[in-house]
C-alpha cells in the first residue's frame, strides 16, 4: 500500500520508521509494516500502547535505545530536549536521500600534509554553480567500460549458447512433431556497480566540487553508480545526482549534505555505511572508489577494519588521494600502511582527468596497490 492510500492517522507511525531510518537505525520496511499494525491490534488506547509497539516491532538496538527513547519523544510528543542533549555525542549521522532506483526524483593552492584535517565535526553549505570540466566524453564511455560479470538472466543466442530445452519442446509440439533449429540461450553479461565514496572534510575542500561533478556524471553515465559523501556524517546523494541538469543536481546536494568542510571521521562513516544492509548490498561484486586523502585523525583501527570489510565485499576496491599528485608522497602514514595490503589500487585522485582515465580502466587488471608502492618506495 502506498503511503498516499494509507489513513491519515497512519502518517505519523510511518513518519517515525523514517525518522528512524534516516538517523541509521536498522529498520525494516516490514518492521514499520508491524509497527502500524501492532497499534491497530492494541487500540491504541495511550501513548504508551504506541511506546510499547514501537519496541517490540522497531527493535531498537540496546546501545542506541537512549537515542531512540529521543528520537521517540521529539516525533510524538515534540520534546527536542532529549535529542539536542543527544547530539553532542560521536555517533555516526547517517541521511538517506530516499531515492531508489524505481523512484522518481522531483525535479589555497597547496596542501600542507595534513594540517587541515580534523576529527570535529562543524557543519556547513556549499555553492556547485561553477562550470566547465569537459566530463561529456567519460559519461559516453562509462557504461562500456565498467567492469562486466555474468548475469543469472538469459538471452536467446544462435551460436555459443546451451540448449533451451522447454522452449525447443515447445516447438516442435507446434510443428506437429517436426525437429526444427534447436533454440540456445546464454547467460547475459552486465556491468557492475560502481560506487563512489567521497570525501567531503575541511581537508578535501579543494577538490570537492570537481568530485561532485564526476559523482554526477557517473550516476548520468551508469545505470547502477551509487554515490555517498562522508566526512563526521554519511549521506547518500544518488537520488539527487540523478537530476539531469548538473547545476540543479548539485545545488540539491548542496542543501542536502550537511558536513561539508568539517572533520574527518573515516573510520566509523564506513563502518555506519556497512551497517546499513540496504547500503551494504551497494557495495557487493561492486567497483568501490572512495576518494579522499584518508587522513584519519582518530585511532586508524576502525578504518582499517571498514577497509577489510569492504575489500571483502567489492569486485574491486580503490583509493584516490590527491596527496598522491605530489611526486614525493609515499604511503607513509599508519592508517595508509594499514589498509595498502588490502587496496586494488591506491591512485592519484588530484585531477579530474586522471580520474576519469582511471574509472575507465576498472575493467582492465593491475597489480596490487602494495605491489605497486613497494617497487616506487
Amino acid at each position: 500500500m502506498s503511503a498516499a492510500a494509507l489513513p491519515r492517522a497512519a502518517a505519523p507511525l510511518l513518519g517515525f520508521g523514517r525518522l528512524l531510518r534516516r538517523y541509521g537505525f536498522p529498520v525494516a520496511p516490514e518492521q514499520v509494516s508491524g509497527f502500524m499494525q501492532a497499534v491497530t491490534l492494541l487500540g491504541p488506547r495511550s501513548m504508551a500502547d504506541i511506546h510499547e509497539a514501537a519496541l517490540a516491532t522497531l527493535a531498537p538496538p540496546p546501545d542506541r535505545r537512549d537515542e531512540f527513547e529521543a528520537h521517540f519523544q521529539s516525533h510524538f510528543y515534540g520534546n527536542t530536549a532529549a535529542l539536542v542533549e543527544g547530539e553532542a555525542d560521536e555517533e555516526t549521522r547517517i541521511k538517506d536521500d530516499g531515492g531508489t532506483s524505481q523512484e522518481e526524483i522531483d525535479v589555497a593552492s597547496q596542501e600542507e600534509g595534513g594540517e587541515l584535517s580534523s576529527g570535529a565535526e562543524q557543519l556547513g553549505v556549499r555553492d556547485f554553480r561553477r562550470d566547465g570540466d569537459g566530463l561529456a566524453a567519460f559519461r559516453r564511455k562509462l557504461a562500456a567500460a565498467l567492469p562486466a560479470r555474468r548475469s543469472f538472466r538469459t538471452v536467446r543466442t544462435h551460436t555459443r549458447g546451451k540448449l533451451d530445452l522447454r522452449r525447443s519442446l515447445r516447438e516442435i509440439v507446434s510443428a506437429d512433431g517436426d525437429v526444427p533449429s534447436p533454440l540456445l540461450r546464454r547467460r547475459q553479461t552486465v556491468p557492475r556497480k560502481l560506487l563512489l565514496l567521497i570525501d567531503v572534510s575541511g581537508s578535501m575542500k579543494l577538490h570537492t566540487s570537481d568530485y561532485l561533478k564526476l559523482a554526477h556524471a557517473a550516476v548520468q553515465g551508469a545505470d547502477r553508480a551509487e554515490i555517498f559523501t562522508f566526512g563526521t556524517r554519511l549521506t547518500r546523494i544518488t537520488a539527487a545526482l540523478r537530476i539531469r541538469d548538473r547545476d540543479q543536481a548539485l545545488a540539491r546536494v548542496a542543501a542536502l549534505v550537511d558536513d561539508w568542510d568539517g572533520g574527518t571521521r573515516m573510520g566509523p562513516t564506513l563502518l555506519a555505511f556497512l551497517s546499513v544492509p540496504r547500503f551494504s548490498a551497494f557495495a557487493r561484486g561492486a567497483a568501490v572508489v572512495i576518494l579522499s586523502d584518508a587522513l584519519e585523525r582518530c585511532d586508524h583501527a576502525e578504518l582499517e577494519m571498514a577497509i577489510r570489510r569492504l575489500s571483502a565485499r567489492a569486485f574491486r576496491l580503490s583509493l584516490a588521494t590527491p596527496l598522491a599528485g605530489d611526486p614525493r608522497f609515499q604511503p607513509a602514514t599508519a592508517a595508509l600502511r594499514a589498509i595498502l595490503p588490502v587496496l586494488d589500487d591506491l591512485v592519484d585522485g588530484s585531477s579530474i582527468s586522471g580520474l576519469t582515465d582511471f574509472i575507465l580502466s576498472l575493467a582492465r587488471t593491475a597489480p596490487a596497490a602494495a605491489a605497486i608502492w613497494r617497487r616506487v618506495s
